[in-house]
């Protein structure tokens, strides 16, 4: 259309002109950086791990095992406070082996839940947008996961050492005895974090991670158990300590049987000595790194 031809532009009414700015505020606060991101991981990681922050439904696996674990250690001290005991009932070093099934259950319950949702979302990415890294993700959720079952393990070994003191018992003895088993679940909480995590980060379903960690915790316990067993039943005792190194359980027992003065749960008492646990403690600290290690090659690639 020719411009001589063209309608007259039609201008707005003045005073009726408002420009809107829908820019971003700049942000003037503190830059907190990756410590911060990663202690606010560890604490969120954690919580979860207890259902905190989460709906009532999360809260009752969690805290149903964490009562199961203290209230045999409270019936103990009830008992041992009555009958004016001159010892506990059992060791200090002793309790987390036998609620080792506890133990396997909550660590199949939330070490899919740390991970595995992340990966199922696909919001690991999100994560590593600055300023946290891959190493600070794999970090916190590892220590996340020890610390929650470190609480699960050491919280009744509290409960029986002031039941000790209450009952009057020796308080050298306890004291050590309570600080051995401090330790011993403390190794024990890195080991199981360790492998229940890499476990349920090769498996974006919770589901399969679930099945996976139970299966590793049971099968190698007892096919382990199994062959010692028949290793003692035909004499060959001297194989018995070798075959702890096999299964994640028997790894624990065996160091703190070597070093923590704990009477050993093996099939005729046939525990390592010093020179056999030195390999038990040696195996143990290799594969805590080593799950590290594949957990932060498995996140290279699932940051991508």
């Amino acid at each position: 259309m020719p411009p001589e031809t063209m309608p007259p532009a039609q201008h707005a009414p003045r005073g009726q002109d408002v420009i809107h700015n829908i820019g971003y505020r700049a942000y003037d606060g503190p830059r907190l950086g990756r410590s911060y991101a990663r202690r606010s991981l560890f604490a969120q990681s954690l919580r979860g791990a207890y259902g905190l922050g989460r709906s009532a439904k999360s809260k009752v696996l969690p805290m149903t095992l964490f009562g199961v674990m203290c209230v045999p250690a409270a019936i103990l001290v009830a008992v041992a406070v009555t009958t004016k005991m001159t010892k506990l009932p059992i060791e200090y070093t002793r309790y987390a082996l036998v609620l080792q099934v506890v133990i396997g259950i909550y660590l199949a319950a939330q070490a899919p839940q740390a991970v595995s949702r992340d990966l199922r979302f696909r919001t690991v990415p999100l994560y590593f947008s600055r300023p946290i890294e891959r190493a600070d993700y794999v970090l916190a959720k590892f220590a996340a996961m020890a610390s929650a079952l470190f609480l699960l393990t050491a919280a009744p070994l509290l409960i029986l050492y002031v039941g000790a003191l209450l009952a009057k018992l020796d308080v050298a003895t306890q004291t050590t005895g309570f600080v051995q088993g401090l330790v011993s679940v403390a190794l024990l909480s890195l080991l199981f974090a360790g492998i229940g995590l890499v476990v349920a980060a090769l498996t974006p379903r919770r589901g399969f991670g679930v099945a996976a960690i139970i299966a590793v915790l049971t099968i190698s316990y007892g096919a382990v158990s199994t062959i010692q067993a028949i290793s003692v039943a035909r004499d060959s005792t001297g194989a018995v300590a070798w075959l702890g190194l096999f299964s994640p359980i028997t790894l624990v027992d065996g160091v703190q049987t070597a070093f923590l003065d704990a009477t050993s749960s093996f099939p005729g008492g046939h525990g390592p000595g010093t020179g056999v646990g030195a390999v038990y403690l040696a195996v143990l600290l290799a594969v805590v790194a080593g799950s590290y290690a594949l957990l932060s090659r498995r996140y290279r690639k699932a940051g991508l």
